[in-house]
């Protein structure tokens, strides 16, 4: 299979001395016309343009809806927001590379440059999920301690660590210990030169992903287990008093804590699991690609940039499940077209006062 892939590859590859057949991960959609891999562009320029769009509208949101810096979390999806932010303005490197503005340029330093950012950028995605449901683990079990367990200074210093650790995991890319981990490999030194290998990949699978995986699995299903037992507990407790109907007992309040909480972890839970859906394909590839057990150029570009595309899922999943930031969203949007509504009246009544 190994061989036949490497067939494959090799086939899909442009000759070198041809220096006018753009460099094509996926057999179809050339355009000879600009001479460029047109449905490579056409992927990587769509969905740079969602993530920049959209996640500017979560920062510019985040920071004019007070209701939203309730939670801390909140301050760790804004690291992410940034982060995604950043992973689209490196999308521009590759789309720029198709369409020949960066020939100048050293192959090999902008291939190892850009696979480090976007592998780090990644990571803090990563990481941050993670820490969000640790947040929301210590919020369920400990609420009473939790505001002085979670307080905004730890919470500052741990997005922080969270940076630090992202860029210092991925360091040894640049020492020649392997590839990072970016196989959308748009730049021909990138598939054909740098190659994964298999220690560089059991020191990123044991230092970030297994740990983060494990964080988030061990944290929601906790989170939910006792999300369960708050809400049986609560229906045990109103069926007892609808059975015992003639003894004064005073009203039992739901406690106010419980279903927000669930809600709240329920959002998140949906962007860690669309997370984690969309990068599972990549990295099975990655360990695959690592251990030489398979290596296809249209598998690579696929898988990485499906993963990518979560930059712009988290911010779309965030809108659509939060009813704050759908709230301030509106509010904004809404004040936005009563301000150019006042101004447009200014203007015809200056005129027409004229």
């Amino acid at each position: 299979m190994m061989n036949s892939s490497l067939d494959a590859l090799n086939q899909s590859f442009p000759d070198p001395s041809n220096i006018s057949a753009p460099f094509c991960l996926l057999a179809i959609g050339y355009s000879q016309m600009f001479t460029t891999c047109l449905l490579e562009v056409s992927i990587i320029c769509l969905l740079t343009v969602l993530i920049i769009s959209g996640n500017l509208v979560v920062i510019f949101v985040f920071h004019c809806a007070p209701l939203l810096s309730q939670h801390t979390t909140s301050a760790f999806i804004q690291t992410m927001a940034y982060a995604d932010l950043l992973v689209g303005v490196s999308c521009l490197f590759p789309s720029l590379s198709l369409l020949h503005h960066l020939q100048g340029l050293d192959p090999k330093i902008s291939c190892q440059v850009f696979g480090y950012m976007v592998s780090v950028l990644k990571s803090v995605s990563m990481v941050s999920l993670a820490c969000v449901s640790v947040d929301r683990y210590i919020a369920i079990t400990r609420p009473l301690t939790y505001a002085s367990l979670v307080t905004p200074c730890r919470v500052r210093c741990c997005i922080v660590l969270i940076w630090l650790y992202s860029a210092l995991v991925f360091l040894p890319s640049f020492l020649g210990w392997g590839k990072p981990g970016y196989h959308g490999d748009v730049v021909e030194w990138c598939a054909v030169e740098w190659r994964t290998r298999p220690a560089f990949t059991t020191f990123i699978v044991a230092l970030l992903y297994a740990p983060a995986a494990l964080t988030v699995c061990f944290t929601y299903v906790h989170i939910f287990k006792i999300c369960r037992q708050h809400t049986r507990e609560i229906s045990e407790r109103h069926a007892r008093q609808l059975s015992q109907p003639h003894k004064s007992q005073p009203q039992y309040q739901q406690p106010t804590s419980t279903y927000p909480d669930k809600r709240y972890a329920m959002v998140l839970f949906r962007i860690t699991s669309v997370f984690y859906i969309l990068w599972l394909p990549y990295i099975l590839y990655f360990l695959l690609e690592s251990g030489g057990i398979y290596h296809h150029p249209a598998a690579s570009f696929l898988t990485t940039w499906l993963a990518i595309s979560n930059s712009f899922c988290n911010c779309l999943i965030y809108s659509l499940s939060n009813s704050a930031f759908r709230k301030g969203l509106k509010r904004k949007c809404s004040e936005k077209l009563n301000g150019s509504f006042k101004r447009n009246n200014s203007c015809f009544s200056h005129v027409v006062l004229r």
